[in-house]
């Protein structure tokens, strides 16, 4: 009997069952930045509390791990997370790429492998870093030479763990889709893309994501998301999961909230998130 491809059968089932995307709601840990810097909450607890929202997966923005991130700190915070069902499937690092000298990109690719290895130790699978400032004098054609020196370096020694690096728009840099995109274009390996994150884009969030959908690896989402004249409204998540789907993301969507009171708000903000992933993933 002739085998038939994967790809193929992929492809009926989806035409059979209007099968229209792979969305996985989750959590940045960011988004409890204020108990976690104060210590009212720890990384298990927002672990168990992923898992209480009936979400799957957190994003652990790491900037307040201990020094050492000792192997028994992460291997106590993956067994609470396995006793959850939850999965840590991004480590999100302060890393800049664009460095103007070599010895700057050395020491930058020297803590991207620093979390790399956290990451393999914590069973993620994707590392988030930022673009980093145009330095001054600089030209952006230039800056994104320097973060490509990087990128490139990183993907290599990220790859051979089987983990993805993702560069987010966040300023600088990558405050826009097209700088970020060209990072991921330019570095032109598997194990890089892009850490879309809707909210950032200081102007017509929705059309910036579109262009960026092709190269994401992962998603951050926000509470509000900006207008085309630079206004923010708050995020129709059915549009913007709508347009992920259409896109041909599958993985992780996660909520990164930075408003008012997390601890009341978020509450209220997963239920619709959970329905709108479940409507573009039957």
């Amino acid at each position: 009997m002739k085998a038939i491809p994967a790809l193929a059968v992929a492809s009926e089932m989806q035409a059979q069952s209007g099968f229209t995307g792979r969305l996985r709601p989750g959590l940045v840990a960011y988004t409890y930045r204020n108990e976690l810097q104060a210590k009212k909450l720890s990384y298990e607890d927002v672990i168990r509390m992923v898992a209480d929202f009936g979400l799957e997966g957190l994003d652990t923005t790491v900037y307040w791990f201990p020094p050492d991130a000792s192997n028994q700190y992460l291997a106590s915070l993956r067994r609470t997370a396995y006793k959850n069902g939850v999965s840590l499937y991004s480590v999100a690092a302060r890393v800049r790429l664009c460095q103007p000298t070599p010895e700057l990109q050395q020491a930058e690719f020297e803590t991207v492998k620093k979390w790399v290895d956290v990451a393999d130790r914590l069973g993620a699978t994707h590392v988030r870093v930022f673009g980093g400032s145009i330095p001054k004098d600089a030209t952006e054609e230039q800056s994104i030479g320097w973060a490509v020196e990087v990128m490139k370096r990183a993907a290599e020694y990220s790859g051979s763990r089987g983990i993805i690096i993702g560069v987010e728009d966040d300023g600088g840099l990558t405050t826009n889709a097209k700088p970020a995109i060209e990072i991921v274009k330019r570095t032109d390996s598997p194990w890089a893309g892009m850490n879309l994150d809707s909210g950032n884009f200081p102007k017509d969030g929705y059309a910036q994501t579109e262009m960026a959908i092709p190269y994401a690896v992962s998603t951050h989402i926000k509470a509000t998301i900006a207008t085309p004249d630079g206004k923010k409204e708050k995020t129709d998540f059915e549009r913007l999961f709508g347009m992920f789907a259409k896109g041909g993301y599958r993985g992780f969507v996660s909520l990164e909230y930075e408003e008012n009171d997390a601890m009341t708000a978020v509450p209220v903000i997963v239920p619709e998130m959970i329905r709108a992933a479940k409507k573009f993933s039957s």
